[in-house]
């Protein structure tokens, strides 16, 4: 068959944008947070507005995906709940963020060394976002916060089945003002403490 150089020029051309479409850019992988989350496979919605997005031991019945090879737990449904024991630990983040900033890594020592001191005890942390964006995407990187405190107390020696986490998004605003004073209280992670049932 003789192909005239025009004819290769388009097969050429053709194969080049099929090559260009197949190498998008794609975002950074996020980490699963597990069934009842509905965000694997790119999908950003919870099939339950209003429910918290749970994630790790405790994940209420629904079971959990692995985060950065932590290994899950059983949870901790039922155990009493006390939320005053680390409110002076409470962690703030910056718009958008869930990494933990340098000033409040003394919080989480304080948080992993009482756990550490105290073999029993079990700690929930809730992520909360301040009242800007969907309720999807809040309840997203509230998790992420939750999943970033998670981790940095289990690299301090914390077992991660001691630890839950929990997502409330903006549904549970420490301030109820519009402005950015207010916004940035809401942006949290709180350390719950979790004790055995008696």
């Amino acid at each position: 068959m003789n192909v005239t150089p025009s004819f290769r020029v388009l097969i050429l051309s053709l194969a080049l944008t099929v090559a260009v479409a197949g190498c998008k850019h794609r975002p950074p992988p996020t980490t699963p947070l597990g069934p009842r989350a509905g965000l694997t496979g790119g999908d950003n919605l919870n099939p339950e507005p209003g429910k918290p997005i749970t994630s790790g031991p405790g994940a209420d019945g629904v079971g959990s995906t692995p985060i950065a090879g932590i290994p899950q737990g059983e949870g901790h449904p039922g155990w009493p709940e006390d939320a005053s024991a680390f409110q002076s630990d409470t962690v703030h983040f910056a718009f958008d963020r869930s990494e933990i900033r340098s000033d409040d890594r003394p919080k989480l020592s304080t948080v992993a060394d009482f756990l550490k001191a105290n073999p029993a005890d079990a700690v929930k942390i809730e992520g909360h976002c301040d009242e800007r964006g969907t309720e999807e995407y809040n309840r997203a990187l509230g998790e992420r916060r939750a999943l970033a405190l998670r981790e940095a107390l289990v690299a301090l020696g914390v077992d991660a089945s001691r630890v839950d986490t929990i997502s409330y998004g903006k549904d549970r605003p420490e301030d109820p003002g519009h402005d950015s004073a207010a916004w940035a209280k809401n942006r949290r992670g709180v350390f719950i403490l979790l004790t055995p049932p008696k």
